[in-house]
């Protein structure tokens, strides 16, 4: 069966070539919507052990890149050889342009090919048979035993047809173990390196991980990593899976701690429990008792791979995903500062002299732009996660599937305005921000939107705009053509709508998770009206890590 599989897509890539692809100056623009900047950081501080270990872990970012291009779609490895080998200058286009998006589709522009004769991308990614149905799937699953279905649905495991093709479970230590075995004799190299204990003990058991497909107890070592280097490597986020949001996909944050920063946001921790507590859903929803466990780190970036380097840059992230781990120990919430500022500079400042009514432009900072990015990351950890429907212990994600994602960002979105509006009420945060914030959050809502409506991110922030607006909580001045802020009704509309989602998601309802998004998740004429006038605005930046490349050459 593999010998025939090779055979076609041989033949299909041969005749990709004769084909003709976007134009030269198409390629160029979508290029240029990523705006080059450098992402670098200081390593003075770090002992030579440490060094040592930080190149170690580039190496590791390479093979992440491997299993990602793998996970993305069946053909990807083959094309990617393809286009690396034309040194054309409309060949280093299409690989310049395939290496941001580690695919040949652009996920801003709703997944469009950019490389003539490749299929249009499939839901599956390369998770599951690529002629597998979702109702097979799912009669299949129901005649496994409870064991058998937490593979089926659980994030470390892809499906597979046996010789008499019928679905099967394969753990990633078997699917990638040809990257996966190196990576973890590069992790444990790192370990000897560093004598940091906590780092040494997380990478010893990620790297036992990546071979015997038990992330538990290394992710909780990642929570309790108290060092100067915070690596984040491992599968993780489930938004490649479009069928179900099941799978997870490997990715790598190779950061390092800016500890004055991370001393500054740590009062935000302390205040979670109270936040839950007073969440604006009904009591029983509640979870009592978080994890004891809620770090902050502001980080600078050093290198990416995996899904962490395809399209969007990642801001911020919160982890792990792992709903076990979550209850446990709560979740971790990671802050890249030389990322963030890089895209408020490049994307967001001159997004809101377009996008903005001018009584209201100068009301952009960065300060709430990064405080209310922590907060979006915190209230991922909030709220509803591990639930109960029709008697039966479930989570959210499981019930809402590929709706999940989607809803789960809107949810941390304005649940974040929420978070800090009760802190600035309490005198936690300074009531100096609250109009800034409100501002701010508005001209980015813009930012997100532009990641493409089929984009989780983009996703739930035109659910959000979209049910604001309809509030009176953002106002369309059409004299201008801008929009802005209404002070009076964003508190209520932003708290009325973090209780909408998270009542939703406590009570696993997929059908209204997407009454909701299927009436609010679009693009209206007046949001487009700025969208158009945004063409010649980067929609996000295209890093690269000179910090990195010094590392991996010595």
């Amino acid at each position: 069966m593999r010998s025939i599989v090779l055979f076609l897509l041989t033949a299909f890539i041969a005749a990709c070539a004769h084909k003709k692809s976007e134009t030269t100056s198409e390629i160029e623009t979508m290029i240029n919507r990523f705006a080059p900047v450098e992402i670098t950081a200081d390593i003075s501080k770090l002992t030579e052990g440490d060094k040592q270990a930080l190149a170690k872990f580039i190496e590791v970012c390479g093979l992440i890149d491997k299993i990602y291009t793998r996970q993305v779609w069946s053909g990807n490895e083959a094309l990617r050889q393809r286009l690396e080998a034309d040194t054309s200058p409309e060949g280093k286009r299409r690989f310049a342009l395939f290496n941001i998006y580690m695919s040949p589709w652009s996920s801003l522009e709703n997944n469009k090919p950019f490389i003539e004769g490749v299929p249009a991308r499939s839901p599956h990614a390369n998770y599951y048979p690529d002629d597998m149905t979702k109702e097979e799937f799912e009669s299949w699953l129901a005649t496994l035993s409870d064991s058998e279905k937490q593979k089926a649905t659980g994030y470390f495991w892809t499906i597979r047809r046996d010789d008499h093709g019928r679905l099967k479970t394969v753990p990633y230590s078997e699917e990638y173990r040809e990257f996966l075995e190196p990576a973890a004799k590069l992790l444990r190299e790192a370990a000897e390196l560093t004598t940091n204990e906590s780092l040494r003990k997380f990478l010893t058991l990620r790297a036992d991980a990546f071979l015997s497909n038990d992330y538990y107890a290394s992710d909780v070592a990642w929570m309790e990593l108290d060092s100067p280097i915070e690596p984040t490597i491992g599968p993780y986020e489930v938004y490649m899976d479009e069928l179900f949001n099941y799978k997870a996909a490997f990715e790598a944050f190779i950061t390092l701690r800016n500890d004055e920063e991370t001393e500054n946001l740590q009062k935000y921790s302390h205040y979670l429990q109270e936040i839950e507590n007073n969440l604006p859903i009904d009591k029983k929803y509640r979870n009592p008792k978080l994890g004891e466990l809620s770090p902050i780190r502001v980080v600078d970036e050093v290198m990416v791979g995996g899904e962490a380097r395809e399209g969007v840059t990642t801001a911020a992230f919160n982890l792990p995903n792992d709903e076990r781990v979550v209850k446990q120990k709560g979740s971790k919430r990671v802050m890249l500062k030389n990322v963030q500022e890089a895209k408020f500079q490049t994307v967001l400042t001159p997004i809101a002299k377009i996008a903005l009514h001018e009584s209201q432009r100068g009301q952009i900072a960065f300060h709430p732009f990064f405080t209310h990015i922590l907060a979006h990351e915190l209230m991922h950890g909030l709220g509803p996660h591990n639930i109960v429907v029709d008697g039966k212990k479930t989570t959210v994600r499981q019930e809402l599937k590929e709706l999940s994602s989607a809803l789960e960002e809107a949810k941390a979105d304005i649940s974040g305005l929420f978070a800090l509006q009760y802190l600035i009420d309490k005198g936690v945060v300074e009531k100096s921000m609250e109009e800034s914030m409100y501002v701010t959050y508005l001209a980015s809502s813009f930012r997100s939107v532009r990641f493409g409506v089929n984009a989780a991110h983009g996703k739930g922030m035109a659910l959000q705009f979209n049910y604001l607006i309809d509030e009176g909580a953002i106002i369309f001045d059409e004299p201008s053509g801008t929009f802005k802020v209404d002070l009076a009704h964003i508190k209520d509309a932003a708290k009325k709508l973090t209780g909408e989602i998270m009542t939703i998601q406590a009570e696993g309802s997929y059908t209204k998770a997407k009454a909701l998004l299927d009436r609010y998740a679009t693009i209206r004429p007046a949001m487009q009206s700025i969208l158009d006038k945004l063409k010649d605005v980067p929609t996000d930046i295209n890093p690269s890590f000179p910090l990195a490349q010094q590392l991996h050459q010595q």
